[in-house]
C-alpha cells in the first residue's frame, strides 16, 4: 500500500478553493482544475516521499498490475482518477475511439509534432472514455438533443442564427441535421460572427430573465459560458446539446464521441488512461475543427447516467460499458467494525470525507479525508473500519 500524491493541472478555468478545500492543503490563490491519481506521463501521482507511480509500476508490473491487466491492456495501469472542479465551462470536446486515436498518433509522430506542442492533439494511443461522480452539483452539457427538442430551445428566437439553426432541423430533423447545424456553426468557413452569437445570447438572455424559456438549464449554460467566452460560437453549438445536473453521488458516462462540456462544481473523474482531447470551442487551447468532427458521434441520445448497484450495505459500484475501469463507493462508520471492500488490484482509492484505516494482507493505514493509496494486485484483499467515504477505482 503506498501512499499518492495527486499531479496538480492548473487549468484557467479551475476553481481555487474546491480541491485544496477536500484535501485539506492551502488555497495559494490559483487555480486548481484537476487532481491527477494514475500513471498517465502527462501527470504521474508521486508515492509519497519516492518516485512516481509510473515509475514505480515500471520496476515491478507483474507483481503490481497482474499478469490478467498486463495481458489485457500492457505493462501500465489502464485507468486514470481524478478530482476535477470546474468554476468555468470547460472546452466544447469530444474523446476519440481507440483506432482513432491510434492512427491519429501515429499521424503526428511522422509529422514531427512533440507530444508537448500546443498544436499537438493525440498525447497517446487511448481512448479516452469517462465518468464523472458528483461530490457536489454538477452542471455540464453532454450529447446531443433530439432535434426536435433542439428546435423547440430556438423557438421564439428571432436573431438571424437562430432563425437559420431553427430552419435546418426543421427541414432535417435527422441526425444528418443536427450535423448540418452543428459542423456550420463550429467550422472555420460558416461559423456565425461573435456580433452574430451577441445577437443570440441578448436574446435568449431577456427570455430567460422573463422566465419565458423552454429550457431554464440550457438558457442558464449558454449564459454561463458567454460570461466567459463571448462570442463563441460553441455557445450557438450548447443549444444542441443536452444539460445534465448531477446531484451528489450521481453519474454521468461520457463515451468515446460523445461531445460535451463540464460546467461547474466538484467531482471525481474516472477514464481510460488518456491524454487525447479534440476541442470545437470555448477554450483558449488548441482548436481542431476537422480532427474534432471527425470523432463525433451525431446520435441524438439521453445522457448516460449510470445508477449504482449496491453490493452491500456499505459498498455501491458505478459500471461503464467498458473494460477500463469501474468505480466504488463504500461508506462505513464505526458500528460496522471491519468490513470488505469489493475489487481487486491494481486500485487507487481516495478518502473524501472522514477517517478509516485500511487493511490488506501486507499492510494496514488510516486514510483522512484528502488522502489516497494505491494498491497493488498482489495485496490481494482489502477490508476498511472506521467512519467515512472512501472512492476506489480498479478493472473490472
Amino acid at each position: 500500500m503506498r501512499r499518492l500524491e495527486p499531479a496538480r493541472q492548473q487549468y484557467a478555468w479551475g476553481s481555487t478553493s474546491a480541491i485544496p478545500e477536500l484535501l485539506g492543503v492551502a488555497d495559494d490563490g490559483a487555480p486548481w482544475a484537476e487532481a491527477w491519481y494514475g500513471s498517465h506521463p502527462a501527470g504521474p501521482a508521486r508515492v509519497t516521499g519516492g518516485d512516481a507511480l509510473s515509475e514505480l509500476i515500471d520496476a515491478e508490473p507483474e507483481r503490481l498490475l497482474g499478469e490478467d491487466i498486463i495481458w489485457r491492456f500492457g505493462r501500465r495501469l489502464p485507468f486514470l482518477l481524478k478530482l476535477i472542479a470546474p468554476e468555468r465551462p470547460l472546452s466544447l470536446q469530444v474523446h476519440p475511439s481507440q483506432a482513432q486515436a491510434a492512427e491519429g498518433y501515429a499521424l503526428e509522430e511522422e509529422a514531427g509534432i512533440a507530444l508537448d506542442h500546443p498544436a499537438r492533439n493525440y498525447k497517446d494511443t487511448n481512448h479516452k472514455p469517462e465518468m464523472v461522480l458528483a461530490l457536489t452539483r454538477f452542471q455540464a452539457v453532454a450529447g446531443f438533443r433530439a432535434p426536435r427538442r433542439a428546435v423547440e430551445v430556438l423557438a421564439g428566437l428571432d436573431s438571424v442564427l437562430a432563425r437559420r439553426m431553427r430552419r435546418t432541423l426543421r427541414l432535417n430533423p435527422t441526425r444528418y441535421g443536427i450535423r448540418q447545424v452543428f459542423s456550420d456553426v463550429v467550422s472555420a468557413a460558416t461559423r456565425p460572427s461573435p456580433e452574430e452569437i451577441d445577437e443570440l445570447v441578448a436574446e435568449i438572455s431577456v427570455r430567460f430573465e422573463a422566465g419565458m424559456s423552454p429550457s431554464l438549464r440550457v438558457d442558464s449554460n449558454v449564459l454561463k459560458m458567454a460570461g466567459t467566452f463571448a462570442g463563441d460560437p460553441g455557445i450557438a453549438a450548447a443549444l444542441l446539446l443536452n444539460p445534465v445536473t448531477l446531484q451528489p453521488g450521481e453519474a454521468l458516462f461520457v463515451p468515446a464521441g460523445s461531445i460535451h462540456a463540464y460546467i461547474s462544481g466538484l467531482g471525481v473523474e474516472v477514464m481510460a488512461s488518456s491524454d487525447n482531447v479534440l476541442r470545437a470551442g470555448l477554450t483558449p487551447k488548441h482548436i481542431d475543427v476537422p480532427e474534432m468532427l471527425a470523432c463525433v458521434d451525431y446520435v441524438a441520445a439521453p445522457p448516460v447516467r449510470p445508477a449504482p448497484e449496491y453490493l452491500s450495505r456499505a459498498t455501491r459500484a458505478y459500471y461503464a460499458p467498458v473494460d477500463d475501469f469501474e468505480l466504488m463507493v463504500t461508506t462505513v462508520v464505526a458500528a460496522d467494525g471491519r468490513l470488505p471492500v469489493p475489487g481487486r488490484g491494481p486500485r487507487i482509492l481516495l478518502a473524501v470525507e472522514g477517517a478509516m484505516t485500511l487493511v490488506t494482507q501486507a499492510d494496514s493505514q488510516t486514510l483522512a479525508q484528502g488522502e489516497a493509496v494505491f494498491i497493488g494486485a498482489d495485496e490481494r484483499s482489502l477490508s476498511v473500519e472506521g467512519e467515512g467515504t472512501l472512492i476506489q477505482a480498479d478493472v473490472p
